[in-house]
């Protein structure tokens, strides 16, 4: 069970994300075509690759916790009772949850103290770099009080899993 808005969140993320993760390639690209090709590398793309990087895997890394496709070792949690397991779960929510607001709080001066000045050869305002600090960790916290919701009254917040869409048998 899930939140349809948050759904809907995650859909424009994932479909942002894909936007940049093909500019992040074609970007790649243009820079390997200049230098090796051309003779004459653009620097320009150097520079917003760096930053397409930054728009696509963090904000991914929120979904990733959201749709529990992120590294997680269940050993000692499977060794639990199912109410342990339940709590544990709640108590790793809540840790992943502060992480998200520790990340807004402490990404916010960055984008503030960094906006006045330009990224080079871009021109864009700095702060664009950690921006996207501050989407994750609100998409971390959103993501967090929704497992919570539904792990303290006892449904299970995972996706539901296509076996077939996910290579099962």
């Amino acid at each position: 069970m899930r939140w349809k808005a948050l759904d809907h969140l995650a859909r424009c993320v994932v479909a942002f994300s894909s936007v940049a993760l093909v500019l992040l390639v074609v970007l790649t690209g243009w820079q390997v075509w200049g230098r090796y090709v051309l003779n004459d590398t653009p620097t320009w793309t150097e520079k917003a690759a760096l930053l397409l990087i930054l728009i696509v895997a963090l904000p991914m890394a929120a979904i990733g916790l959201r749709e529990n496709f992120h590294l997680g070792i269940g050993y000692v949690s499977d060794l639990l009772p199912p109410k342990s397991q339940r709590a544990l779960e709640i108590a790793n929510s809540l840790v992943l949850g502060g992480f998200g607001v520790a990340m807004v709080f402490g990404s916010w001066p960055l984008v503030i103290g960094t906006w006045g000045r330009d990224i080079p050869l871009l021109g864009l305002p700095q702060g664009l770099q950690y921006a996207p600090l501050i989407l994750t960790g609100s998409l971390i916290v959103l993501f967090m009080v929704e497992r919570v919701w539904f792990l303290a009254k006892g449904i299970d917040p995972a996706p539901p899993r296509d076996d077939a869409a996910a290579g099962g048998a």
